[in-house]
């Protein structure tokens, strides 16, 4: 299979440029004015934008939580990633008691078997923290293709901070990114005990237990593990104004934490809270919804490079069955989750490229080639010759609202409904094959279920 892209404004990280693309099988093969190669399939892109396909590097598919699942699976999921212009997903593969980390990814692995739409890869969340399993850092690293590591700092499964240190030590040999959920869990369970006692229950609430200064302590902590060990750390779903003023101290001491946001932080609001009817439930997420106060900040943080990738944290369960399957009665019951890995594209260029909080090669670079560097997937995130042909011919000026009927998520909502956008893919390739297409009225799916593979991750390298 062979695709000649003609006409297109190619943008990457560096700048943009007027010029044709051209692959054949997997890889981009020449770029240049007015190539004449010959293709099975030749594209339009006059007045489109040639982008590299968008990197989703946290998704939590079939997800165990709270008594549920997170309810897209790897179809549903990865064909909703291609609609939206995402062309390769990083999953959280949450280890369970006993399992080694090459047990965990064998079994999250065998979900996705025959069933992803796009390429994906793994990163082992370390919940049973054994000398054994830390040892195995290296073998996830050098020969499992999954040199990044989650941990929790909140949660009954969450990590001490001696665990902390060990796993900081251990990537730090052998090009491993440790990835930290950033919560204080005293604060959360003291804040949740005063508001038990006052009654205070509603989904509004859910936010004042999760106050902006849990999430700075914990980041300011971590922080200082890794000054300690001389390693690096990644905080993921950064929310608030002072974390990111956390992030920005650590960096400016010249130690490595690298943090990451989410759509829902940059352009939602803890007023959403208060919906009436109890939608509020729809936008329970840990960490929570903040302020427009730290909305800006954020966005500044993106534009300034304080913040190096934007993902999604995608965890869909449905208002109606599951956000309720434990009663309305106490925010504390909710699962905690939104979906939003089809929406981070269109959302970035709307609301970042559109409105001039971002430049366009900004946009590229914190959700393809900034998150490509960060993770080791070197075949990805730039329309360059030898990289994989993940290819988004996007239209600027393409008007859509957002809307749940009009998406392919795996959930009765989307928290964006109702948005407009200007922006949207006209198609999307993964490795040069069509995977998803405008209709004219919304985004449609025309890959094939299956033909996405597990992609292995080279070492950490600096950023």
């Amino acid at each position: 299979m062979s695709v000649l892209f003609k006409g297109g404004t190619i943008v990457n990280t560096t700048g943009r440029c007027v010029a044709d693309v051209y692959a054949a099988g997997d890889k981009i093969k020449a770029i240049g004015i007015d190539l004449d190669n010959p293709a099975d399939e030749v594209v339009d892109a006059q007045g489109m934008y040639i982008l590299p396909g968008a990197i989703d590097p946290h998704t939590h598919i079939s997800m165990p939580f709270m008594g549920t699942f997170a309810q897209d699976d790897y179809e549903t999921g990865t064909i909703a990633a291609a609609c939206g212009g995402v062309t390769t997903v990083v999953d959280f593969d949450l280890q369970q008691k006993g399992e080694t980390l090459l047990e965990a990814l064998e079994r999250k692995k065998a979900l996705a078997q025959g069933k992803a739409a796009v390429d994906y890869s793994l990163h082992p969340a370390v919940m049973d923290p054994r000398p054994e399993v830390i040892a195995e850092v290296k073998q996830a690293c050098q020969e499992y293709g999954t040199p990044s590591f989650k941990i929790f700092m909140v949660y009954d499964f969450r990590v001490d901070d001696a665990t902390m240190i060990k796993l900081l030590e251990e990537t730090k040999k052998y090009g491993g990114l440790v990835q930290v959920h950033a919560e204080n869990f005293y604060i959360i369970q003291h804040m949740n005990e005063v508001l038990a006692k006052e009654g205070r229950l509603s989904p509004y609430y859910h936010a004042v237990s999760r106050p902006n200064i849990a999430e700075e302590e914990a980041i300011a902590r971590a922080a200082k593990m890794v000054e300690l060990t001389g390693s690096r750390i990644y905080i993921v779903h950064l929310s608030s104004k002072e974390g990111l003023r956390k992030v920005k101290e650590a960096r400016e001491h010249g130690v490595d934490v690298y943090a990451e946001t989410c759509p829902q932080y940059l352009v939602l609001d803890e007023e959403r809270y208060n919906e009436p009817n109890w939608n509020g439930a729809k936008y329970v997420m840990s960490p929570p919804l903040r302020t427009r106060e730290s909305n800006a900040a954020l966005w500044q943080g993106l534009k300034s490079g304080a913040l190096q990738v934007v993902a999604t944290d995608h965890c869909p369960f449905d208002f109606n069955g599951k956000k309720d399957m434990f009663g309305k009665d106490d925010y504390k019951k909710i699962p905690n989750g939104a979906p939003g890995i089809e929406t981070l594209l269109i959302l970035l260029h709307s609301e970042g490229v559109v409105k001039g909080r971002l430049t366009l090669e900004r946009m590229v670079d914190v959700l393809s080639t900034g998150t490509a560097r960060m993770f080791g997937l070197k075949d990805k995130g730039a329309v360059a010759v030898g990289k994989d042909a993940d290819i988004v011919v996007f239209d600027p000026n393409q008007k859509f609202t957002i809307t749940q009927s009009k998406l392919h998520m795996n959930v009765d909502y989307t928290p964006f409904e109702g948005m407009a956008v200007t922006g949207m893919p006209r198609a999307v390739y993964s490795r040069g094959e069509r995977v998803a297409q405008w209709n004219g009225e919304q985004m449609e799916f025309v890959g094939a279920v299956g033909r996405g593979r597990f992609i292995k991750r080279e070492p950490f390298e600096g950023f």
